[in-house]
């Protein structure tokens, strides 16, 4: 028999904590304020996650903090690297949850598709993830740690860096911890580089909204009609793409930024000409550009669940461009080692979401 797992370590991970909270933690050890931004700045500019390295602290603090605290990041259990470059990572966590996040070099740049929530309760009919069913949502210290065991701060990370958080979960309904992490990775990441994708939470969307500072929102709407948008993701039930819109409407955008429009492309089922049209139609007037993502087919979907051509996909674009609307393809990274929009797993547990019987189309 296997020994059974270690219990998390119980004392507070400082990754995750701000400057004020920081502030409030180290001060039994250091009243003084600046030994906080000294600490906050080594982790969050510097990379640093060992307090003995951190020496502009004095030796006795330094040591202070290495009883009470620590500096822990997600463990990387498994790496797979595709062909085209890019790398999909199980990250265990401390309890013992797992996450994945993707890794996409992109000539001189890098993307990180990153997860807010260990697991999905959605249940969107084409999302890997959703078939695995809901686990847990992430700390700030989990949310911003995927980054650090990939790509973390300092002089060697790539300037091109950009996060996306259109991994697992669904980052809206964990927002007070995805608002600490993207503030905490704002240091060294700025806000235009960053972006938050949701299946439509619009109490979320709203609040997103009332941020001094914002990422880049993505909307993943993939049908042009609620009967269709149903079918596909249950969450629209409650908040259909009326609602959506209207929430779209009030997001307040700085000069030369828009909002993303995700829309996945089923052969047969929402990839017509009038499907495009009819999409132009809902978002007229919004400052929205479209990205198109033709179906990345998995062993847990059906396999009437086809891919529409190239021709089809190029076709829908070229009719959304003549509405006027910037609409690009997004091209498939990863698919290889079910890294692509929609594979996300994490292994190691049964499955709980829906079922193949639920997704006829």
């Amino acid at each position: 028999m296997s020994a059974p797992p270690s219990p998390p370590d119980p004392r507070p991970n400082l990754l995750g904590e701000p400057l004020a909270p920081l502030e409030a933690l180290l001060a039994p050890l250091d009243p003084r304020r600046f030994r906080a931004r000294q600490v906050w700045e080594a982790i969050h500019r510097r990379g640093v996650l060992d307090f003995a390295a951190m020496t502009e602290l004095p030796l006795a603090l330094r040591q202070a903090l290495a009883e009470r605290f620590i500096l822990a990041v997600p463990e990387v259990a498994e790496r797979h690297r595709s062909a085209d470059g890019t790398t999909k990572l199980l990250l265990r966590l401390a309890d013992g949850a797992s996450i994945e996040a993707v890794d996409i070099p992109d000539r001189d740049r890098r993307t990180l598709c990153l997860s807010s929530q260990a697991g999905c309760a959605l249940a969107c009919r084409f999302c890997v993830t959703g078939f695995w069913g809901a686990g847990r949502d992430l700390s700030a210290a989990e949310i911003l740690g995927q980054v650090w065991a990939i790509c973390p701060p300092g002089p060697a990370r790539d300037e091109r860096l950009n996060l996306v958080f259109m991994g697992m979960g669904e980052p809206l309904l964990n927002l007070a911890p995805l608002r600490t992490a993207l503030e905490l990775l704002a240091a060294t990441i700025p806000w235009r580089r960053m972006t938050v994708s949701t299946a439509g939470i619009v109490p979320g969307i709203d609040a997103l909204a009332g941020w001094p500072q914002r990422p880049n929102l993505a909307l993943s709407l993939h049908a042009p009609d609620d009967a269709r948008r149903d079918r596909l993701m249950p969450v629209n039930r409650t908040y259909p793409i009326a609602d959506l819109v209207a929430a779209l409407r009030r997001f307040p955008l700085e000069p030369r930024r828009r909002i993303t429009v995700e829309y996945l492309l089923i052969a047969g089922f929402n990839d017509a000409l009038s499907d495009a049209d009819a999409l132009a139609s809902r978002l007229r007037g919004l400052k929205v550009k479209v990205n198109l993502i033709p179906l990345n087919p998995d062993p847990v979907l059906p396999a009437e669940w086809v891919t529409p051509t190239a021709e089809a996909v190029e076709a829908f674009q070229r009719r959304l461009m003549r509405h006027g609307f910037t609409a690009t393809v997004r091209r498939r990274r990863g698919d290889a080692v079910s890294a692509a929009c929609g594979q996300l797993r994490a292994f190691g547990r049964e499955p709980r979401g829906f079922r193949r019987s639920q997704l006829s189309l």
